[in-house]
């Protein structure tokens, strides 16, 4: 009786400490756990701090801002300042002439009035217009060279009639100013290879008819 107490005993005090140390294991895995995660977490600290701009980078990127719209603002008090043998837009000054910075698309848009450079219905550039596009074509050769750009033509809504023996649409009437327009920008000096066309017709008209009708360069600046 005494020799089945004792193993017993034995068998319990052996069980019990097989719990304890099962115990213990679980305890040991459940910190090294913790201690993996409180790493992973101060390594994504880390790597956030390491992400955010000092204040070194946000004093360059500010600078470059700045100099982005002195650049903008000259080109805009270029473009409306006359030269020599050009004519002003019926409705005064050259004010007509739009310069703006699109940041996310990185591009430089330089809007002129159809009006500026055509005749109503037509797409051959006007010549007193020819002294406005070679004054483009220079600030751009100044400050964008080897920059690709863009020539977009767009028209008012109203359907061509007068002049519908020569074009069969809106299309084909700002596909062919975009072209008069890339032509003199190349030959002032501008490498073909430089400019794309595009036409747009009267998908993209603005707040007024005389609005609408317009040739956009668009220099890609990025």
């Amino acid at each position: 009786m005494t020799r089945a107490w004792t193993a017993l005993l034995i068998i319990s005090a052996a069980a019990f400490n097989l719990g304890c140390q099962n115990k213990v294991l679980d305890e040991n895995k459940q910190l090294r756990n913790q201690n993996l995660e409180l790493q992973d977490s101060l390594k994504q600290k880390d790597t956030d701090l390491a992400g955010r701009p000092q204040a070194s980078d946000l004093a360059a990127l500010q600078g470059q801002l700045a100099d982005k719209d002195k650049q903008l603002a000259d080109m805009q008090a270029q473009m409306n300042k006359p030269v020599a043998g050009e004519i002003a837009p019926a409705e005064g000054g050259f004010a007509g002439i739009t310069v703006t910075r699109d940041t996310k698309a990185g591009t430089i848009t330089v809007n002129v009035p159809g009006d500026v450079l055509f005749a109503s219905g037509d797409s051959a550039i006007k010549p007193g217009a020819k002294a406005t596009l070679g004054k483009i074509a220079s600030v751009i050769k100044k400050q964008f060279a080897s920059k690709k750009l863009f020539v977009d033509g767009f028209t008012d809504t109203d359907p061509i009639t007068r002049t519908k023996d020569k074009w069969k649409d809106n299309l084909d009437l700002s596909a062919a100013r975009a072209r008069s327009v890339a032509a003199a920008l190349t030959e002032d000096g501008i490498a073909k290879s430089q400019i794309g066309v595009r036409a747009f017709g009267d998908t993209a008209p603005r707040g007024s008819k005389a609005q609408s009708r317009r040739v956009e360069i668009v220099v890609v600046t990025k």
